[in-house]
This record gives C-alpha cells, structure tokens and sequence, in this order.
C-alpha cells in the first residue's frame, strides 16, 4: 500500500488493513487518517434500495396541487419538464429532465448495480466500469436545487392562490436525504478490493 501524508501533521505512514469498524490514527498527532464501517456493503445498499423506492414514488406522484378561481391542477416532474417544453422552452425542459430525473436515476441504477454485483467477490470488472459512471452522474443529481426552486416559488405565489404539496414533494425531499446518506457511507474501496482484475486475476479478498 502506498503511504500517505497526515492531512494536520504531514508525516508520511503507511496504513494497515482495517478491520469492520476500525479506525487508522496518525502515529504522531492522533488524526483519523481512515476508518472502515461495520457494514461497508449491506448500509449503502439498503440506503440505495430506498432511493430507488422514493425516486419511483417522487417522479409518479404529483409534486404539488394548486388551486384558484375555482380550478385546480397538479403535476409530477416529467409532466413539469413536457410543459416546460411545450411552452417553448426546450433548453429548461432538458436541465429539468437530466438533472432531476435522469441523473439521480441513473446514478441508483449503477449503484445499485454495481452493489449486489460484488456481494460475492471476484466481482467482474465491469462493475469498476460502472461505478465510474455512478461518480460522473452524482455531482448532476441535483434534486435539492429544484426543491429550493418550488420553495421560492410556492412563497412567491402563496397569496395568489391555495397550494397543497403533494406526496411527490415528500418524496423528493427524501431523495435528497438518502442521496446524501449513500454518499457518507459508500466507500468505493471496499468496490475496488472485490472487483477482478482485467487480466483475470482475482482481487485479494477482503477480511
């Protein structure tokens, strides 16, 4: 294993090998250098297996319903981004669609991929292919911005007529929770470790 430095104190070390639930700590200051979680595979795919639940249930449930003058409406994000389109608005529909459904879909797809295609190691390589895509599609999952820009438009048009969120709303805002969640616990390491090599070797099996 290649040492590295200490992010406080710069001392070069090489780590061991930690065991579930250990912890690596710089031998001169004491940083935490590395830690291994108790369950490295099985929280991020329970964590991704709910995201894939709530992404089916934010993109076909309605995001909100709105009242006025007697009529009443409601759209989910797919016929939000159709309207948008619709409406002469080509450029906003396509960031809407890729950004909110697109991205955040096809970052779980390859998650959960690539999760239960190493639950029993050599893992083929493939799998690092795809876990490649799943770091490219993440930082385009922006669920979390479009939640921000209902929130700023549902105050704006609050006293012009009667909003009503819908479970689709829920649903988005607990996408964006697990999203965040799967990023914190997924350690691509452990991916790494279980994934044959190209030449047909097989990775050293983790303990």
């Amino acid at each position: 294993m290649e040492p590295i430095a200490c992010p406080d104190c710069d001392l070069l070390q090489r780590l061991p090998e930690l065991p579930p639930g250990g912890k690596a700590r710089c031998s001169r200051c004491g940083c935490n250098l590395a830690t291994r979680s108790t369950a490295p595979l099985d929280r991020p795919l329970a964590l991704t297996v709910a995201a894939a639940i709530v992404f089916l249930i934010a993109n076909t449930s309605p995001l909100m319903g709105l009242s006025a003058v007697g009529r009443h409406a409601s759209t989910t994000i797919v016929e939000g981004a159709i309207e948008m389109w619709q409406q002469g608005e080509p450029t906003a529909a396509m960031i809407v669609a890729f950004c909110a459904v697109l991205a955040p879909g096809g970052y779980i797809l390859f998650m959960l991929t690539v999760l239960l295609a190493v639950r029993r190691p050599p893992a083929p390589h493939w799998v690092g292919e795809l876990l490649r895509w799943a770091e490219h599609m993440q930082p385009w999952s922006m669920c979390e911005v479009m939640v921000l820009g209902i929130l700023v438009a549902l105050i704006k048009i609050a006293e012009l007529a009667t909003v009503d969120a819908g479970i689709g709303m829920y649903g988005v805002g607990a996408l964006v929770v697990l999203l965040a969640a799967i990023a914190i616990t997924f350690d691509p390491d452990e991916v790494w470790t279980r994934v044959e090599w190209a030449d047909g070797r097989v990775p050293r099996r983790p303990r």
